[in-house]
């Protein structure tokens, strides 16, 4: 918020600039006072939230069944951290943003799709996840082949963190300023780049064994962590067996990108935009009798309660 209402300030260069420039607009006809910028923030986080739901109804209707896809929103919605989608955080925008460039990219709409995945490198870094993703959207499902429109949608993707960069470079004389300095932060994170086989063992010789167990919501959301960390690595693996291979490359390093900084202290909310791995989970779930598939949502709405509690006191969580 502090963004949105004064700029970016020193230390604050690893948030991306879209989504507070984007409240930062519509909440100067308030002259951005704090309660009005956090009413505009919400509100603009919900608003996104339904065209995020709306768009992935019809990205997953292209290829599933009714029933899947409305398994798959809900196991969204019921994802223990799903209260962040409309909180005044960026995750519905990048999710929104995403889901639609997918859906263009879909019905070969190039230059659309092209500015959204712009806009999205503008958001998260994570958005870069979306330039091989669409390579192979192109290559393997249009007869490899490469037009003119998908070439320019391709190389538009990557433009909305090149600017960042350059503005970084400017302000702070360093372009990689948003990640050099991620170990301010804390929670593990570091700016070397770790490795995947590093987080877990950090988390299970390391992290796990420490928790003081008295303390319940350290515990919480440890576990958490390291849970949505295992469960999506494995739906990463079946991604490319069951899913389009846009999805599972998209899946694949919007999982890894995060993990890099040497933590999953943050994966359980990042997971929320990985639209595929909910996809999966759907898929997996379909088949499972009434029984198992209500006991399923049950324990993600509980896994829900505790953390929306948790968060609304203060508590750390993802």
């Amino acid at each position: 918020m502090s963004i949105a209402r004064s700029g970016d300030l020193p230390l604050t260069y690893f948030y991306f600039p879209l989504y507070p420039f984007i409240v930062r607009v519509f909440s100067l006809p308030f002259h951005l006072s704090f309660h009005a910028t956090a009413v505009v923030g919400v509100v603009m986080s919900n608003i996104l939230l339904i065209i995020s739901l709306l768009g992935l109804w019809k990205l997953l209707s292209l290829d599933y069944s009714k029933n899947i896809v409305q398994i798959a929103l809900i196991l969204l919605l019921l994802f223990p951290t799903s209260f962040y989608l409309g909180s005044f955080y960026t995750e519905s925008l990048f999710l929104a943003i995403i889901v639609w460039s997918f859906y263009f990219a879909r019905k070969k709409k190039w230059i659309l799709m092209g500015i959204l995945a712009g806009l999205s490198s503008a958001t998260r870094i994570v958005g870069l996840a979306l330039i091989p993703a669409f390579f192979f959207e192109i290559y393997q499902n249009y007869n490899k082949r490469f037009t003119r429109a998908s070439i320019l949608g391709l190389i538009l993707a990557p433009v909305g963190i090149i600017v960042y960069m350059v503005y970084l470079k400017i302000v702070s004389g360093d372009f990689l300023e948003f990640f050099n300095n991620v170990g301010i932060f804390g929670e593990q994170r570091q700016a070397a780049l770790i490795l995947l086989p590093q987080v877990f063992y950090r988390y299970i010789f390391k992290i796990l064994p420490a928790i003081n167990y008295n303390y319940l919501p350290v515990v919480f959301s440890t576990y958490m962590e390291f849970v949505t960390g295992l469960l999506f690595m494995l739906l990463v693996i079946l991604s490319f067996i069951k899913l389009r291979l846009s999805y599972a490359v998209y899946l694949f390093f919007g999982y890894l990108i995060p993990t890099f900084a040497g933590s999953f202290s943050s994966l359980p909310r990042y997971v929320l935009i990985l639209f595929p791995g909910f996809l999966l989970a759907a898929i997996y779930i379909s088949k499972y009798p009434k029984s198992i598939r209500i006991t399923i949502l049950t324990l993600l709405f509980i896994g829900l309660a505790i953390a929306s509690m948790l968060f609304i006191r203060g508590y750390w969580i993802a």
